[in-house]
């Protein structure tokens, strides 16, 4: 379904372009596009939020380990997408900020976990709450199941992503 100028909601189904292009997908890249636009706009919001010098780009990692604990930066740069350089420079741009702290891992005494600090923690919690308070304002007039729906259906792309 897409809407329209007018605010009209039509369905669009097995419409080809003039160049060939499945107008479904053509409607995907679109929507996605704009998606994208927006969350990296917010991303630089929430970053800010957790401290004003931090780098928007950091916000995922402050996320990850929030989410999974304790994580080699090895571990974190796969993750992210990123070289050993680009995350060691994030990593202390994030120690400096009071932000994360390295402790040995216990599995392997050579090796580093990156953690949350509790000063991390409390700000990126604070901040995940807020966002996640917007969503539930924002999308109020949606039916539990449809939020749950979208959330599948993107936890299915980011999947198919990641491949």
């Amino acid at each position: 379904m897409h809407e329209d100028a007018n605010g009209d909601v039509r369905r669009v189904t097995g419409q080809v372009t003039p160049s060939g292009a499945d107008q479904e997908f053509l409607s995907l890249e679109r929507e996605l596009t704009v998606l994208l636009r927006r969350a990296r706009a917010n991303q630089g919001e929430m970053a800010r939020e957790v401290h004003p010098d931090l780098e928007s780009s950091a916000y995922g990692l402050l996320i990850r380990l929030d989410e999974h604990g304790g994580q080699r930066a090895t571990e974190l740069a796969a993750y992210i997408g990123v070289g050993k350089a680009t995350m060691s420079r994030q990593l202390r741009a994030l120690e400096e900020l009071g932000l994360i702290a390295r402790e040995p891992d216990p599995a392997d005494g050579r090796a580093w976990l990156v953690t949350l600090t509790d000063e991390g923690r409390g700000r990126v919690g604070t901040v995940r709450e807020a966002r996640r308070a917007r969503y539930v304002s924002q999308l109020a007039h949606w039916d539990r199941r449809e939020v749950a729906e979208l959330a599948r259906l993107l936890h299915e792309l980011n999947g198919v992503m990641e491949r």
